[in-house]
């Protein structure tokens, strides 16, 4: 068993993991955040993508003892001071850009990651960036459509597919 301590969503955390422990289980299992969801096992879904350090990771594939002293945000950390949705929670509730769920809290973190990068990105830019997300229900069109919104980009011209 190790030590792990991190700061997850600005406040301190920490508890003792096995060596093999990921990350996506020390957040879910020990800490209680169950919005990282885990859809794979694999890295191929997106699902359960978290901020270590400012990087888009995804948690299924990182130990828990990797995160050791880093800083880690999950989808629980990304509302508003007072509790109201950030600019792309909002978004993806205007343009109706989930269904089912499972898949939001990944393609909203991967959404912040991009826009942090790129902070008006080309709906082309979107589509790649989202390649190792997976949603089985939307189809993506308003998944694109409100990342571009969150840009503050019209998305009036994003074709329909």
């Amino acid at each position: 068993m190790a030590q792990v301590s991190m700061t997850v969503n600005g406040k301190a955390a920490s508890g003792e993991v096995e060596g093999r422990t990921l990350l996506s289980s020390f957040l879910r299992d020990e800490l209680m955040l169950t919005g990282t969801h885990v859809g794979c096992d694999t890295s191929q879904c997106g699902a359960c993508v978290v901020h270590v350090d400012g990087q888009a990771v995804k948690s299924c594939t990182m130990l828990a003892v990797e995160a050791e002293g880093a800083e880690v945000a999950t989808i629980e950390g990304q509302a508003n001071a007072d509790g109201s949705l950030n600019v792309i929670q909002q978004a993806f509730q205007d343009h109706h850009g989930l269904q089912c769920g499972f898949c939001t809290p990944g393609m909203v973190m991967s959404a912040a990651a991009l826009l942090k990068d790129n902070p008006k990105p080309s709906e082309t830019e979107v589509r790649e960036y989202l390649e190792g997300n997976i949603c089985r229900c939307t189809g993506y069109h308003n998944i694109v459509k409100a990342i571009m919104a969150a840009s503050g980009q019209d998305v009036s011209a994003i074709a329909a597919e």
